[in-house]
């Protein structure tokens, strides 16, 4: 006990321990838990809150655990994924050392073997050992400790038990049906009628089936699915097996449970159920942890990379930046206008997925994120698109879809989307319009790289001549000409075609060529080389100084109906770029160029 003391930790000390032993990364502030890495996207703060409000001081044995804990959020945001997760992990945890469990043998409910230990040797056993033992032996135990064991507590066999939600160890779930028909022995175990001839009473505990789903839920956790909309005599239960750690069942005294209860409801039904007095009761004994839906476009994007990795469309191309466009729109929809000046919802969305935009910091973030603190809560669901582009590759004959595809089948699903009002349904049709705007910056970007021959060595060439000019101008000195010799002043004309093509104005342009300097001068410090990618607003301003120049060859190769030999090279060149590098098929690469061509005539 000495030596491994986490034998003995309560349910809430064993899910906080999984957590925790996946790993943590805190990045700016923020922790980011391993264990939900892989299946939960854009949820951090959730999930930081969820472990740090309700895990922890659980495992710690604060007032906490006494609570049912609710997840609530919107359908599709991840409730039912976390609860799961929650129950593969428990079942994996207990087969490693850590998360090792005991019980005694041959008991239905896995009781804890320290329950044997008599309540005038506990206070002993804490000084000697550090462990707390909390609960009673259960009456069929207390039983068979006198029958089978003459009241030697030392003789009692212990066994190590494995979780498993199938087998109904340690894992059970509850799903309320019809009231009328539902009996409450399916939480509490029922009367064995064919045992009591044998065992003579009702009253004894052989005569019982202690297999209801809070007695095989001991020592982990039980799901309570559709929570709130149980009969009231299924949630008297929970009222002492939260507060007391105890539940009754049959003709006997209250029975210990020690395991977390976890259920998931969305807001309209918990608003329904706060609203009725007579649950004033159960509702002091929930926390509440919302689980609004994800609000990054990048973790959106992975979200249905996910689903549809899941299912049976892998076998369709779906062009790069086609779930970029669905991802924007849905984000859109889930944000709330803020008041804050000089904030649009585009702004905020790339804000809120770590882009740098001018005059904003992540103070500004932070802000953004307190003045709706339920932002997210409603929107459209990842399932919505997902659905939507399940429709548009049965539609389209071949096997490659783009983001217009999705866009247009996004835009003709509202029509027939029953619970979205006329004024949602309006604001709707406007994101899709942004999100396309969105694309079309997107899509001219990606044409305008694969269409500059040896894209990165012509970006650093104008890189480095643009930051030999600045250097020059602001330490006021004059550049040498490489072939004569001769000295010359920094090329304003070059310096302000780059600055122009991100909106630097002439008022700003020192400020921004001496936030250069200093970027430069920072790196330098640190023994890195400042180069193309080090400064995000000069990469883009480089890259569309370069497209500028290059604009009338992609219009006319793009656009011709019969290019010469020289501009269908250039555009067979483009294709295979954008197949080789950028992960385009040939469909796709010809929509692509198709589309940005008919975007520079307009």
């Amino acid at each position: 006990m000495k030596e491994r003391p986490e034998v003995a930790q309560t349910a809430h000390s064993r899910v906080y321990n999984m957590i925790k032993n996946s790993g943590l990364i805190e990045k700016d502030g923020k922790k980011m838990y391993s264990f939900f890495g892989d299946d939960i996207f854009g949820l951090e703060d959730a999930i930081e809150r969820l472990v740090e409000e309700y895990f922890h001081p659980a495992a710690r044995r604060l007032d906490v655990r006494k609570r049912i804990l609710l997840l609530m959020g919107p359908v599709s945001g991840g409730k039912s994924t976390i609860v799961t997760m929650l129950k593969r992990g428990l079942e994996q945890f207990s087969r490693t050392d850590e998360g090792a469990v005991y019980a005694i043998k041959g008991c239905p409910m896995h009781e804890d073997p320290l329950h044997l230990i008599p309540e005038h040797l506990r206070d002993d056993f804490y000084e000697e050992y550090g462990i707390r033992i909390e609960g009673s032996l259960s009456p069929l135990n207390a039983m068979r400790l006198e029958q089978e064991y003459g009241g030697r507590i030392e003789d009692v066999e212990v066994e190590r038990i494995f979780f498993s939600e199938d087998r109904r160890v340690g894992i059970g779930t509850f799903t309320p049906s019809d009231p009328k028909s539902q009996d409450i022995a399916d939480l509490t175990g029922s009367i064995d009628f064919s045992t009591i001839a044998e065992y003579g009473s009702e009253s004894d505990p052989r005569a019982y089936r202690f297999d209801g789903e809070l007695n095989k839920a001991n020592r982990g956790m039980m799901e309570f699915q559709e929570m709130l909309k149980c009969d009231e005599k299924f949630l008297w239960h929970l009222l002492s097996l939260t507060q007391e750690g105890n539940f009754k069942a049959g003709r006997f005294a209250l029975i210990s449970a020690d395991e977390l209860i976890v259920a998931h409801t969305n807001e309209t039904e918990y608003r329904s159920f706060i609203a009725n007095k007579k649950n004033e009761a159960l509702h002091s004994r929930i926390i509440v942890m919302p689980i609004p839906y994800n609000l990054r476009v990048s973790q959106e994007e992975r979200i249905y990379e996910k689903m549809i990795g899941e299912s049976d469309m892998g076998h369709v191309h779906i062009a790069p930046h086609a779930l970029r466009a669905a991802a924007i729109f849905s984000i859109l929809t889930r944000l709330e206008n803020s008041k804050k000046q000089g904030i649009d919802n585009v702004k905020k969305m790339r804000m809120y997925d770590g882009e740098n935009i001018e005059e904003f910091n992540q103070v500004d973030v932070e802000e953004l994120k307190n003045e709706f603190p339920d932002e997210g809560m409603n929107g459209i669901d990842p399932r919505y698109v997902i659905n939507r582009i399940s429709s548009t590759i049965i539609s389209k004959d071949i096997p490659s879809i783009n983001a217009l595809d999705v866009l247009r089948s996004l835009k003709d699903g509202l029509e027939q989307h029953p619970s979205i009002s006329q004024e949602d349904k309006e604001n709707y049709m406007n994101y899709i319009s942004v999100a396309r705007k969105e694309y079309d910056e997107i899509a001219k970007k990606e044409v305008q790289k694969a269409f500059v021959y040896s894209y990165e060595e012509s970006a650093k060439t104008l890189m480095d001549n643009y930051l030999d000019n600045v250097e020059a101008y602001c330490n006021k000195n004059k550049l040498k000409d490489p072939l004569t010799g001769e000295e010359l002043n920094p090329d304003e004309k070059l310096m302000r075609s780059i600055e122009e093509q991100i909106g630097i104005s002439e008022n700003a342009k020192k400020a921004f060529r001496e936030e250069i300097l200093i970027r430069i001068s920072a790196y330098a410090r640190k023994g890195k080389r400042f180069d193309y990618n080090s400064h995000e607003r000069l990469r883009e301003a480089i890259q569309s100084k370069l497209f500028a120049d290059l604009k009338d060859v992609v219009k006319i190769t793009t656009t011709s109906k019969t290019p010469d030999e020289s501009q269908l090279k250039k555009v067979n060149e483009v294709i295979a770029r954008l197949i080789d590098e950028y992960g385009y098929n040939s469909i796709s690469a010809n929509e692509l160029l198709r589309y940005v061509g008919s975007l520079l005539n307009r």
